[in-house]
C-alpha cells in the first residue's frame, strides 16, 4: 500500500528509533523491497540492460553478511494484482512513470529502471543459497506483517505501510540497515541499524491510542485511499501549525494530523468526528470506506505464510484467501506459484486476463522491445486459458467460473470463460510515451498437444519439450551439443532473431554468443574442483573481456540501436524462462546471473563492429573457443538437421495494423540507432542460413 509522505516524515524525526545491534534473530524481509533497494543502491548499470552478474554478487554479499550475524532470513515476494482492482489506477500510474524514465535514460538524462530479468535472478540466487523464499498470491505487506507479528520477529523492508503495523519485533527501514558495516567479533558479530515501533511513536504525541493509526493512514493517504477523500478531509480540519522548519508541506500535515488525532481515547470517536467534518448526503459511503481501509492493518493471531516456512515441500496457498478464479486451479499451480517457481504473470492471467509488461531502456520511437516475445505469451496464456474455455463451451466449465464473492472467471474484456468468443488477454505496454491497452488472443502450436492444465505437470516431458520448442520454432537435435543450462538461452537466442525487428547486426549476435561463453567461463571458475578454476587462460580470457566493459555510471553515448535489441532479446528470454517454468521445465532453467550483461555486451558489440575478431578475444582457452564455436555453428545452422517437430502456430502482430510500424525504422534513434538498417544486408544473409534451425523448412519435407 504505502502511506504518502510518510517515510520522509518518520525518517527525518531521529527520536522515533531506537538504535539496534541486530543479531541472533529471525527477519522476516519484504523481498521485492529488498531486492530494488539492493540493485538501486549499489551502483549498478540501469541504461544498458542491467549487470546481473554484478547484482548477484551483492545479493550474496547481502545474505551473507545476515549469517555472519545468525540472523535467519525469511523472505516473501509480492505476487499478482489485487482482484479488486483497488490499486490498479496506481500500477498504471507507476507503469507510465517507468515509460517516462527509460526513456530519459535512453537520452542520456537521469532516470530510475529496474532491469527486466532482475526479480529472476534474485529468486534463482536464494535458492542456490537456502534462504527460504515465499511468494504471495497478490501484494504481501500484510501477509509479511502478519508473519513477524506472530513470530514477534522484527521486518526489514523500504514500506511505510510498517510504521502503521503493530509489530511487536519493529521495523527496520532498510534507509538504516547497515549490513555492509557488520560489526563485532566472532560470534558477536551485529547489523546495525534503527528500529521503529509503534509504542515508541505514539509516545511522541501525547501517547495517543496506537490503534488510531490505521485510521491516520487512511486519512494521510495511501494506495487505496481515494485523493479526493483525502484533499477533501484536509481542506476543512483545523490542524495544529507545525513549528518553523520541520519539513515539508505533506510533513506538515502528517504531523497536525498526528497531534489531532491524539485528542480521541478510540479510533470509534476519531471516526465520528472524520465523517462529520466530510459529511454530506454519502457519510454511509464514506464510513464503509474509511472502515475497509482501517481494516486494512488489522493483523491476525496467526499468519498462513507460516506454514509454507515449516514444510520442506512447497504448500498450498490458504484456501479461504484465494481469489475465485483462483480455487479451481490445480495443486501443481497453485504450489508453484507459492514457491515463487511461477510468475505472478499466471496470477494476473488466471484472476484478472490482464498483464502489465515492465517498461526497458529502448528506442521509444518503435515498437515496444516486448513485441519481439508477444508469440510466446500468447503460447502461454493458451496453456492457461484455452482448455478451460474449450471445457466451457462444451457445458463442462463450472468448476472453473469462480463465483465466489460475486465473480466470474473472466477477464476485464467481459468475456467469461465458456462466452463462445475468442481468449482475449489485455496487455498493457509502451506506444510511444504512453501506456496503452491492447486485447491479445490466447494460442496454442499447431496442431494442438494434448495437454490440460490439470495434469499438465504429468504431462510427458517429450511433449512439453515440444510445446516449448515448437513455440520457439526450434529443433530438438539443436539441443544435443549444449550443456543443458545453455539450451533454453541459445533457443531463444534464435526465435529472437527471427522476431526482432530491426533485425539484429551480425556483431550483435557475436557479442550476445560472446557473453554466454564469458558468463560460462565465470560460472566454472567459481566451482570448486572445476578445471578451469585455476586455469591462467581462462583467468586471462575473463580479464580481456571485462577490460571491454562500459562505466556504469556512464548515461551519456549509449548506442540505442543496441540497447533496443538487447532489451528485445531480454524480453524473449523472460517470456522463454516463464513459458518454461508453467511446463514444469521440460528444459532446465538457465543461471541468469550468467546471461547477461549490459555494460559487458555493449562494449563487445563496439570491438567486434570496430574489427576486433572473436577468437582473438577467446585467445588462450580452448574450451572457450570450443564452445563459441558450438553456439555460433548451431545458431548459424552449421549441422545437419533429422525431420523437424510440428511448427508453432500464432503470429508474431498485436491486433490490426500494428505489426509493422516501425520495422527496420532504426534510423529514427540517436547515436548509432540507426545501424539496423545498414546491417540489413547482412543480416539477410545471415537469416537465410538461420534456415537450418527453423522448424519450417524443407527438412520437413521429407
Amino acid at each position: 500500500m504505502g502511506v504518502h509522505g510518510l517515510t520522509s516524515y518518520v525518517e527525518a524525526n531521529r527520536q522515533f528509533f531506537t538504535d539496534q545491534k541486530l543479531k541472533n534473530s529471525p527477519l522476516v524481509i519484504d523481498g521485492c523491497s529488498l531486492y530494488f533497494r539492493l540493485y538501486f543502491h549499489s551502483g549498478l548499470d540501469q541504461v544498458r540492460g542491467g549487470d546481473y552478474d554484478l547484482f548477484a554478487a551483492v545479493v550474496r554479499r547481502f545474505f551473507t553478511a545476515l549469517s555472519e550475524c545468525d540472523l535467519r532470513p525469511f523472505v516473501v515476494l509480492d505476487g499478482g494484482m489485487d482482484q479488486t482492482d483497488k490499486k490498479f489506477r496506481t500500477l498504471r500510474d507507476r507503469a507510465e512513470n517507468r515509460i517516462r524514465e527509460a526513456h530519459s535514460l535512453s537520452r542520456g538524462s537521469r532516470g530510475s529502471v529496474l532491469p527486466l530479468l532482475s526479480r529472476e535472478v534474485f529468486r534463482q540466487v536464494l535458492g542456490e543459497l537456502g534462504v527460504p523464499l515465499v511468494q504471495c498470491v497478490a501484494e504481501a505487506d500484510f501477509e509479511i506483517a502478519s508473519l513477524a507479528h506472530q513470530w514477534r520477529c522484527p521486518v526489514l523492508t523500504s514500506d511505510s505501510d510498517f510504521y502503521i503495523f503493530d509489530l511487536p519485533g519493529g521495523y527496520l527501514p532498510f534507509a538504516f540497515f547497515e549490513w555492509e558495516n557488520v560489526c563485532g567479533r566472532v560470534p558477536e558479530r551485529y547489523v546495525p541499524c534503527r528500529r521503529f515501533t509503534v509504542n515508541r511513536f505514539c509516545s511522541h504525541f501525547n501517547h495517543m491510542n496506537k490503534q488510531l493509526l490505521p485510521l491516520f493512514a487512511v486519512l494521510t493517504g495511501n494506495d487505496y485511499t481515494p485523493a479526493k477523500t483525502t484533499e477533501m478531509f484536509f481542506s476543512r480540519v483545523e490542524l495544529q501549525r507545525a513549528p518553523k522548519g520541520r519539513g515539508s508541506h505533506s510533513n506538515h500535515r502528517i504531523d497536525g494530523l498526528l497531534h489531532w488525532l491524539s485528542q480521541f481515547a478510540s479510533p470509534a470517536d476519531a471516526l465520528e468526528e472524520v465523517l462529520e467534518i466530510l459529511g454530506g448526503e454519502k457519510k454511509g459511503n464514506l464510513r464503509r470506506q474509511l472502515s475497509s481501509g482501517v481494516q486494512d492493518y488489522q493483523l491476525p493471531p496467526t499468519s498462513s505464510l507460516a506454514q509454507f516456512f515449516a514444510s520442506s515441500q512447497p504448500a498450498l496457498p490458504d484456501l479461504q484467501e484465494l481469489p475465485a478464479p483462483l480455487l479451481s486451479q490445480p495443486e501443481w499451480l497453485l504450489r508453484g506459484v507459492a514457491s515463487g517457481r511461477l510468475p505472478p504473470l499466471i496470477v494476473d492471467v488466471l484472476v484478472l486476463r490482464r498483464a502489465l509488461l515492465i517498461p526497458q531502456v529502448e528506442n521509444s520511437r518503435l515498437h515496444s522491445s516486448h513485441e519481439a516475445s508477444l508469440s510466446i505469451r500468447k503460447t502461454i496464456y493458451g496453456l492457461l486459458l484455452l482448455e478451460r474455455a474449450v471445457q466451457g463451451n462444451a457445458g463442462q466449465g463450472q468448476r472453473g467460473r469462480g463465483r465466489g464473492r460475486g465473480q466470474e472467471a473472466r477477464g476485464q474484456s467481459g468475456r467469461p470463460q465458456g462466452s463462445g468468443g475468442p481468449c482475449v488477454v489485455e496487455e498493457y505496454d509502451r506506444l510511444d510515451l504512453n501506456l496503452r491497452k491492447s486485447p491479445v488472443e490466447a494460442h496454442l502450436p499447431k496442431p494442438k498437444p494434448q495437454l490440460r492444465l490439470d495434469t499438465l505437470d504429468k504431462a510427458a516431458a517429450p511433449v512439453r519439450l515440444m510445446v516449448l520448442l515448437g513455440t520457439l520454432g526450434v529443433m530438438e537435435c539443436v539441443l544435443q551439443p549444449l550443456p543443458p543450462h545453455l539450451r533454453l538461452p541459445v533457443c531463444v537466442t534464435y526465435f529472437w532473431t527471427k522476431s526482432s525487428r530491426p533485425k539484429p547486426s551480425p556483431s550483435l549476435l557475436q557479442a550476445l554468443l560472446l557473453g554466454l561463453v564469458y558468463g560460462e567461463l565465470c560460472r566454472r571458475r567459481d566451482q570448486i574442483g572445476d578445471p578451469l578454476r585455476s586455469c591462467a587462460g581462462a583467468a586471462s580470457v575473463c580479464q580481456r573481456l571485462n577490460q571491454l566493459r562500459l562505466n556504469s555510471g556512464q548515461r551519456r553515448g549509449l548506442d540505442l540501436g543496441v540497447a533496443h535489441s538487447l532489451s528485445q532479446w531480454q524480453s524473449c528470454m523472460l517470456a522463454g524462462i516463464y513459458l518454461n517454468q508453467l511446463l514444469c521445465f521440460p528444459l532446465p532453467e538457465p543461471h541468469c546471473a550468467w546471461l547477461f550483461s549490459g555494460t559487458l555486451l555493449h562494449g563487445l558489440e563496439a570491438a567486434l563492429r570496430g574489427g576486433r575478431p572473436a577468437e582473438a578475444l577467446l585467445a588462450g582457452t580452448p574450451a572457450a573457443l570450443q564452445q563459441y564455436f558450438v553456439l555460433f555453428g548451431l545458431i548459424m545452422g552449421h549441422t545437419p538437421q533429422p525431420a523437424p517437430l510440428p511448427a508453432a502456430g500464432g503470429g508474431n502482430s498485436r491486433g490490426k495494423g500494428r505489426g509493422k510500424r516501425g520495422q527496420g525504422s532504426g534510423g529514427r534513434g540517436r547515436g548509432r540507432g540507426n545501424r539496423g538498417r545498414a546491417g540489413m544486408s547482412s543480416a539477410a544473409g545471415l537469416e537465410n542460413r538461420f534456415g537450418m534451425l527453423t522448424m519450417e523448412d524443407e527438412w520437413g519435407e521429407d
